[in-house]
């Protein structure tokens, strides 16, 4: 839906699920000589904007890429202040009243302390309107093997990719429809892989601490100029 300034409004059916690579924490804070916490503090301030500009837009589901497997070779003081900022928004989540959080990746070496954390705040906000995903200690390549590992355990002598989605970290949600990663880097990092088969891209020079709604509804626009043909011919050029 366009309003009068041709900007977007609200979306419809075509856009479902956005994903963002929320890239640029450290260098929008090592522009500014501050330490790299600040970058992740200033980071977590767009992501709740982010989330809540998606949902006023008629997003229905938010996927974010928060931590990878990758990350805890950062320093231990950095890891800590994401995993702080991370407590942090539980909470917020749980008393906003409208946000289903679901976290993404893998638990079995997490702290007891973070999995309640996390395991808490999906059971308490289980039956609300807008999903939102969070990406934590996340590996794509790990979460199919892992989704395959669950299937031998049932059994399973041959499968389809069906079974695979279904026993996703993701089961049950539909996929991204767009992903957009900030901070000028090309590439998905991992990045829910089995999913992002037909997923429309946008990339964007902006660092995530500095990404807002007006960058949100260009990346947005961007998409709609696009025609997704999931592997088939374009519809207008097949006619002619």
């Amino acid at each position: 839906m366009l309003s009068k300034r041709n900007k977007i409004t609200k979306v419809d059916d075509r856009l479902k699920h956005i994903a963002f690579i929320m890239d640029g924490n450290g260098r929008w804070a090592q522009k500014r000589l501050a330490p790299r916490s600040l970058g992740h503090k200033y980071g977590a301030s767009a992501f709740k904007r982010i989330v809540k500009y998606c949902y006023e837009l008629g997003i229905k589901t938010v996927t974010t890429y928060a931590f990878s497997t990758e990350n805890w070779s950062r320093p231990k003081s950095e890891v800590d202040s994401i995993i702080q900022l991370l407590h942090d928004y539980t909470s917020e989540v749980i008393e906003d009243g409208r946000i289903r959080i679901r976290f993404i990746g893998e638990r079995a070496n997490l702290s007891s302390e973070l999995v309640e954390v996390m395991n808490n705040a999906e059971e308490k906000t289980k039956d609300r309107e807008y999903q939102l995903n969070i990406a934590f200690n996340y590996g794509g390549r790990s979460e199919i093997v892992n989704a395959c590992n669950r299937l031998i355990s049932q059994g399973k002598q041959s499968v389809t990719e069906d079974d695979i989605s279904n026993n996703l970290y993701t089961s049950g949600l539909p996929d991204p429809d767009l992903i957009v990663r900030t901070a000028g880097e090309v590439r998905m990092s991992n990045f829910l892989l089995w999913q992002l088969a037909y997923s429309e891209f946008y990339f964007t020079d902006v660092l995530w601490p500095d990404f807002d709604k007006k960058h949100l509804l260009m990346a947005i626009e961007s998409f709609y100029k696009r025609e997704r043909r999931y592997g088939g011919l374009n519809k207008t050029k097949e006619k002619k």
